[in-house]
């Protein structure tokens, strides 16, 4: 190994606490008693101790600590569909959340396919993760109870099933969905459509379940079309083939605002529709575009700063692993805007 070689390599080593107790003539347990809350060291030696490790660029190594007393502060974040709206934000917010907590957001990008997700929640396990929270996917009751076997605290969001040991968080899918029906009811709407994806996650799923249901009170058929997976390239192509028909609807659900978007937008330049007076579109989530001028859309808003703060306030509260746990409910509170017929 050549002499620059060796150098480069040496200046990337961690600076060690003993290295600071050498710098500042003291034990290697008064270093460690300096950095940990609550200790008992006097204030000069606690001095020498911060000055040294200032001059040598000493941080602790909290993930070390964290092993020995059993605990790591990660937590790790599995989700999928990483890049829509939705999803951004609830990792922005959690992330954000969670640094304000002293915990180190561990983000795990699946496909969504099963086994991708078992994949990500095994890796959880390896990096000694206090917490998994899974944004997406179903993984089986199996590993989740492996993951809290192993210790760990899973909080499950937008899961229906209902399995022993983990927290669930569940936005109120249904009752939004039903209210969505009403909506456009009320604006006239006489030919119902719902646009979905292929995904088929229990929040989508349940959304779609609980419109048709409301329609089949009300005594009405809804068409239900599902294309791709959820973005807005699938919204678009459903009203393609929806608006092309001879029958083609005047009121439509879009299970999320991404799907609105790509609906509208052909709906609109495709075939020259006017919404809301031709056709009224409902979505679901408030993302940010869907208050944007060019949708104006009508839609339900999921409270994710309320659902971020709920979970990370969990997270140092382990449950009980043999009991099923009532799941905490969210509201999604309606939002008016432009994209329906006033009331």
């Amino acid at each position: 190994m050549t002499a620059a070689k060796g150098s480069r390599l040496q200046s990337r080593s961690f600076v060690s606490a003993q290295q600071v107790a050498e710098r500042a003539g003291v034990s290697r347990s008064a270093v460690s008693r300096t950095f940990t809350d609550g200790a008992s060291v006097s204030e000069a030696t606690r001095k020498k101790v911060l000055e040294a490790a200032e001059a040598l660029g000493y941080h602790v190594n909290h993930l070390a600590r964290g092993l020995i007393s059993d605990r790591s502060n990660i937590v790790s974040l599995v989700v999928t569909d990483i890049a829509t709206p939705y999803q951004s934000k609830m990792i922005e917010v959690l992330t954000r959340r969670l640094q304000l907590a002293n915990k180190v957001a561990m983000v795990i990008n699946t496909s969504g396919e099963t086994d991708s997700v078992e994949s990500a929640l095994r890796q959880t396990l390896h990096y000694r993760a206090d917490a998994t929270i899974v944004l997406s996917g179903q993984p089986k009751a199996s590993l989740i109870e492996t993951c809290l076997n192993n210790g760990q605290h899973v909080i499950l969001v937008n899961r229906e099933e209902l399995v022993p040991g983990p927290e669930t968080v569940i936005v109120a899918n249904r009752a939004a969905a039903r209210e969505a029906f009403h909506m456009l009811r009320r604006a006239g709407c006489e030919r119902l459509a719902v646009v979905a994806s292929d995904v088929g996650s229990a929040s989508v799923s349940g959304r779609e379940r609980a419109f048709v249901e409301a329609a089949k009170e009300a005594g009405m058929e809804v068409r239900v079309t599902r294309f791709g997976p959820t973005a807005y390239a699938s919204g678009a192509e459903i009203a393609r083939l929806l608006l092309s028909r001879s029958d083609r609807p005047d009121g439509v659900f879009c299970v999320t605002d991404l799907l609105a978007c790509g609906f509208m937008d052909a709906a609109r330049n495709e075939f020259g529709l006017n919404i809301p007076e031709e056709l009224c579109v409902v979505g679901f989530d408030d993302i940010e575009q869907a208050g944007w001028s060019s949708y104006e859309l009508t839609t339900f808003r999921q409270p994710i700063d309320q659902i971020a703060t709920h979970i990370v306030s969990q997270i140092d509260h382990q449950p009980d692993s043999r009991i099923v746990h009532e799941p905490v409910r969210f509201q999604a509170d309606p939002v008016w805007r432009k994209s329906v017929r006033p009331k």
